[in-house]
């Protein structure tokens, strides 16, 4: 069904509404900073952290209540009803297809020479400045996302989905999705933001590994651009190399198949952050790379969407 439409525009997406519930509460618990803008000291950081902790709680309360409730007054229906909305809820997990589409905007962009219009495409997937970016950086911004979001957008989706089906699989969306939103060390959530930063670092912490090996693996089917053993090098050397500790797992694999280098500094918020190279530069970034990720994407998420599947089925043959 994601390979078929990917996230119809003319449905509802439960993201969508999860990030309005997220914004709501973010508006009613924390409104303005509290204190001196100017000074962190003068803000209660406890208070602050107490009521990101409630926000977290309640979206992840209302998330996993209206799934339940939407899976079990379906099946009350009827079986059919009932394994529909579970498709159709399942589907809405994944984004392999939007990756894609998106990336690949940013591709044609490029192919076109038109660095401006690259600019864009890469800004509604990225969470960086990307106004003063080059050719060079427009591409790495778009593998990396691709690499990155492969394991959240995915591969965790699909594990936690083959857990606990969609009731479970849309709470760590929830989870995924408040902290994209207020899990950022700025002014405003650096403490009200933390519970959910935490909280999505844990619940990818498996999950981006899989991934990563999975990329690793996959490599291997993916053709002479790819190299497996490069791959996992890079991964063991550079896997930690983010400040987040998952980011990188899935970057370092990506890098080391593709033969690149991906991250270093960049801007957001008007603000330079400094990180560290993943991969080693054995040749240029060139635009092709976003088709070659985007290939390995694929392969690699069919390996994981077959994994789930023989997962599922061992436990349902050990239930017996």
């Amino acid at each position: 069904m994601d390979l078929a439409a990917g996230d119809p525009r003319s449905i509802p997406h439960p993201v969508v509404w999860i990030g309005k519930l997220i914004a709501f509460l973010d508006r009613k618990l924390l409104g303005d900073i509290p204190g001196d803008k100017s000074d962190p000291a003068k803000r209660d950081r406890e208070a602050e952290f107490r009521k990101g902790l409630l926000l977290v709680l309640i979206v992840i309360i209302v998330t996993a209540a209206v799934t339940a409730a939407v899976m079990y007054a379906s099946y009350r229906l009827s079986p059919l009803a009932g394994v529909i909305a579970e498709a159709v809820l399942t589907c809405f997990l994944l984004a392999q297809t939007s990756l894609r589409r998106e990336s690949m905007k940013v591709y044609r962009e490029l192919k076109e020479g038109s660095l401006e219009g690259a600019r864009k495409a890469v800004s509604m997937i990225v969470g960086r400045d990307t106004q003063a970016l080059d050719a060079e950086g427009v591409t790495k911004a778009a593998v990396e996302t691709v690499a990155e979001n492969f394991s959240d957008g995915v591969i965790a989706p699909m594990l936690y989905a083959a857990i606990g089906g969609p009731v479970l699989g849309m709470t760590y969306k929830a989870v995924n999705t408040m902290d994209s939103m207020i899990g950022y060390r700025n002014d405003r959530y650096m403490w009200f933001g933390t519970a959910a930063a935490r909280l999505d670092d844990a619940a990818n912490c498996i999950p981006s590994r899989i991934s990563a090996l999975l990329l690793i693996a996959c490599s291997a089917l993916c053709g002479k651009d790819f190299d497996p053993k490069r791959a996992l090098r890079i991964w063991k050397r550079d896997r930690h190399e983010h400040k987040s500790p998952n980011a990188a797992q899935t970057e370092s694999a990506a890098a080391g198949a593709l033969g690149i280098q991906l991250a270093g500094d960049a801007q957001y918020f008007g603000k330079t952050v400094k990180k560290p190279y993943i991969g080693d530069k054995t040749r240029e970034v060139e635009a092709e790379d976003i088709v070659r990720m985007n290939r390995l994407m694929s392969v690699s998420s069919f390996a994981g969407f077959a994994l789930c599947m023989l997962a599922m089925g061992a436990a349902l043959i050990a239930g017996r």
